[in-house]
């Protein structure tokens, strides 16, 4: 594919200050009012992810359960909970989740494309994404071949973009760049940039919506995984993006996020790098397992005053 896109080079990041404006979100003072909708906010936010080897039929659909009703303790709350924003699972689970969700405003994401390294022939990749679209998948969780991006290979690593968006018809694509991989911040801007510019910018390209492309920080399999500095830079390119005329890309850090202070934290560089349009589930997701019951702790302790036991909240 010849180079057809308007990107040109991503601008230098200045690491030592992306690192200090990336602590600089973890000094927030947050009063406990605000800090009860933030977290209700978080959770509908997140995307619940079982993504293990041993992942089975019953693992999903007590997985599709928590999604719905992530608060089942009996310790009553002032205000409901909010159900979470999809169930990120294998294609081959897909058609599970889909059973499980009927009724339900819960997105199914698959992680296709040869989850996690993508080290699959371009075809088989293609055809995981339309199976697991076929399936019911809502949304497509793709892995890029970093081995492409740091090959210096861009216009191959922008075609393998274009044609997973192709794949996945109505389906919602999330890029997952898989950061720790990548190995600078640097990379991590011009990873961003490529990919967004793949489906924006790019002469003939089709028109992208609003929320309808994500980028994603890690695939969880590798450390690092997110962390607010390669977060950061992620949420810059958006931006910069957006103010050049461009749609509103949605963002997705996942992996290592796994208490309700580190969601907050996340949530404030959202609104001070973005402001209050990205804070919706249709433009921010959490990639987690075990945040969600560290978020139900927190609230549970804001408005009751202690903790919950392990036993009031279901796994």
């Amino acid at each position: 594919m010849k180079s057809e896109t308007l990107f040109k080079s991503s601008p230098p990041v200045d690491a030592i200050m992306v690192k200090r404006r990336a602590a600089s979100f973890t000094t927030r003072s947050i009063k406990n009012s605000t800090k009860s909708s933030g977290l209700r906010l978080a959770m509908s936010m997140l995307d619940l992810t079982t993504l293990e080897g041993k992942d089975s039929p019953e693992k999903v659909r007590a997985l599709c359960a928590k999604a719905i009703c992530p608060h089942i303790s009996s310790v009553p709350l002032k205000d409901p909970v909010p159900h979470v924003a999809a169930v990120c699972v294998y294609p081959m689970l897909v058609p599970i989740a889909k059973q499980a969700l009927v009724g339900h405003d819960i997105k199914i994401a698959a992680v296709a494309t040869g989850f996690p390294s993508g080290q699959y022939p371009l075809d088989i990749r293609l055809k995981d994404v339309r199976a697991a679209v076929e399936a019911g998948a809502d949304e497509i969780d793709m892995v890029v071949s970093r081995g492409l991006f740091l090959a210096g290979q861009f216009d191959v690593f922008q075609k393998e973009i274009v044609e997973t968006k192709d794949a996945c018809g109505p389906a919602h694509l999330k890029i997952i760049l898989e950061t720790g991989e990548l190995e600078t911040l640097d990379n991590a801007r011009r990873a961003s940039d490529l990919a967004i510019n793949a489906l924006w910018g790019r002469r003939g390209a089709k028109p992208i919506s609003d929320g309808e492309v994500f980028i994603k920080t890690s695939t969880g399999k590798i450390q690092p995984a997110a962390t607010m500095p390669v977060t950061l830079v992620m949420l810059e390119a958006i931006r910069d993006t957006f103010l050049a005329g461009g749609p509103k890309i949605g963002m997705k850090p996942a992996g290592g996020i796994r208490t309700a202070k580190q969601a907050l934290h996340y949530l404030v560089m959202v609104k001070e790098t973005l402001g209050d349009a990205w804070l919706t589930p249709n433009l921010f997701r959490f990639g987690a397992s075990s945040l969600a019951n560290d978020i139900l702790r927190q609230i549970l302790k804001i408005e009751t005053g202690h903790y919950a036991a392990s036993w009031d909240l279901g796994e």
